[in-house]
């Protein structure tokens, strides 16, 4: 996007404010005593090949994954970011046309200080499905930008943006989190165009959202029955705002492109509509009922999971203690049945839990558990266009597809069961180093976009790619089979051809 400085690489930001464990010690007896200076050599040339040896493996499996493009997508479109974004969200659809449609994309700028940090706009092509020649989608170079995404418009950010959230109603406004107790709202269409130089002036935020008595990151929610903002902090605590009282008539619908933040001299501070004290470490993440404005959840390094209801109280409706064996960093409310909630974890798992089974004691198991990350889950998101599919990204690099009604069943492929993890049924192998964040595309069908924060694999930047699995491997079996076996004469004759 920008021309890289050369005051070197991206300072490494502790991923999503995690708290860092300590390294193992390994020590072991040595069987002849050496210098100081023999050991410290000794242990850099180990870990000079432990790094070699996780970067070849990194490569061999990103090269297989390449090859396989062609098979295994519709489309995918590969755009390389000077600077990390934490955080990339789908905007309004804004044109559609024959073979593609334009669309806002929702990212951050995380710099190291010599340029200031930023909320980038972009506008995004989305190629329809099967239009996209398979051979043209893996050509693609890593180190280019993608012709299908271009800057915008940009905002100058005070402080790095941690967490994006659009307002479900009117998505030309978003939330945004920074280092601070503050949530920040943004009408991103009135907001002018800066420059981002060193030196220049933060952009205004249209509303700032006050009531955390410390710093809130990660945990950031709009509601998408009315315009209600959540948030969680290490206060310990859930804050609910609304922004109703400061959005002209029009902006609450989506249909209308007139709508945005009434504007004031200075951007108006809005106290809390409640704040909710349950968890007893920082709240990491949480998510509204998509039925109701007044039920929510939250998960917190306290490895809780917790529902609200605003209209009971502030206190805990139900608390799920002990929901993983360790931090929990994600949770999403099902949009197309609110009895089920996904929770990702620093044990590495997900686990899906039917709120009918939870009581007020804290008793409450998960119905299905999701195990094939190999690091801890970052994020999880019910999918828009079929009801019992998630994804979930992790720090592995991975963005695993899930369906849970695939649990339990076979795979057979020629006589022999292959051996799943249950529920995984696409894993997108695209990127090289951890998945910061993912969302699925309202408006273009199984289509997502996901980011990564490249630190560890290339020294900085980011990877910020937009797909759409081949429609074989999601559409119903029946369907597939009858497209196959009209080109089946087809298939056979050109291998006839080929074994003479």
């Amino acid at each position: 996007m920008e021309t890289p400085p050369s005051t070197g690489a991206v300072k490494k930001k502790e991923t999503r404010g995690r708290k860092p464990k300590p390294k193992e010690d390994k020590r072991e007896e040595p069987s002849q005593v050496k210098s100081p200076r023999e050991s410290k050599k000794e242990k850099q040339q180990q870990q000079l090949h432990q790094q070699q040896q996780q970067q070849a493996s990194v490569d061999e499996k990103y090269s297989q994954w390449k090859s396989l493009v062609p098979v295994l997508y519709d489309w995918l479109a590969n755009h390389n970011l000077v600077w990390p974004s934490l955080s990339c969200r789908w905007g309004p659809q804004l044109e559609q046309a024959t073979y593609k449609n334009r669309q806002r994309l929702y990212l951050s700028e995380q710099t190291d200080g010599s340029v200031p940090n930023t909320l980038v706009i972009a506008n995004c092509e989305v190629v329809k499905t099967r239009v996209a020649a398979a051979e043209h989608i893996s050509q693609f170079n890593e180190e280019a930008r993608s012709p299908f995404v271009k800057k915008y418009k940009t905002i100058i950010h005070p402080g790095e943006v941690n967490r994006i959230r659009e307002l479900p109603q009117n998505s030309k406004i978003v939330a945004t989190h920074t280092d601070s107790p503050d949530v920040l709202i943004w009408d991103v269409e009135s907001q002018p165009n800066r420059h981002a130089v060193l030196g220049a002036t933060n952009s205004r935020p249209d509303l700032i959202l006050t009531g955390h008595q410390d710093n809130a990151e990660f945990a950031l929610a709009m509601c998408p029955t009315q315009p209600y903002v959540l948030s969680g902090g290490k206060d310990k605590t859930v804050v609910l705002w609304s922004i109703e009282d400061h959005i002209t008539s029009a902006a609450t619908d989506s249909n209308k492109s007139g709508g945005s933040i009434a504007k004031t001299a200075d951007s108006p501070t809005v106290g809390p509509r409640g704040i909710y004290s349950g968890h007893e470490d920082t709240v990491e993440d949480v998510a509204f009922c998509p039925s109701s404005a007044q039920e929510f959840c939250s998960v917190g390094d306290d490895s809780c999971l917790i529902l609200w209801d605003a209209r009971v109280g502030s206190s805990p409706v139900v608390k799920v203690e002990k929901a993983h064996d360790a931090d929990l960093h994600c949770v999403d409310w099902n949009p197309h049945d609110d009895n089920l909630i996904l929770t990702g974890s620093a044990d590495n798992s997900i686990r899906m839990f039917d709120r009918r089974n939870l009581t007020s004691n804290g008793v409450g198991s998960p119905i299905h558990k999701f195990e094939a990350h190999k690091a801890a889950v970052l994020c999880v998101q019910w999918s828009p266009d079929k009801s019992s599919v998630f994804g979930s990204s992790a720090e592995d690099g991975l963005l695993n597809i899930w369906d849970y009604e695939k649990v339990g069943k076979k795979i057979e492929r020629a006589g022999k069961t292959i051996n799943f993890p249950p529920g995984l049924f696409f894993q997108h192998a695209g990127h090289r180093d951890k998945v910061v964040d993912f969302h699925w595309n309202a408006h273009d069908p199984w289509t997502l976009v996901s980011v990564s924060d490249d630190c560890e694999s290339t020294g900085g930047g980011g990877t910020l790619q937009i797909w759409r699995m081949s429609d074989l491997l999601y559409r119903p079996e029946d369907e597939v089979l009858a497209e196959l076996e009209k080109f089946k004469s087809h298939v056979v004759a050109c291998a006839a051809k080929t074994d003479k």
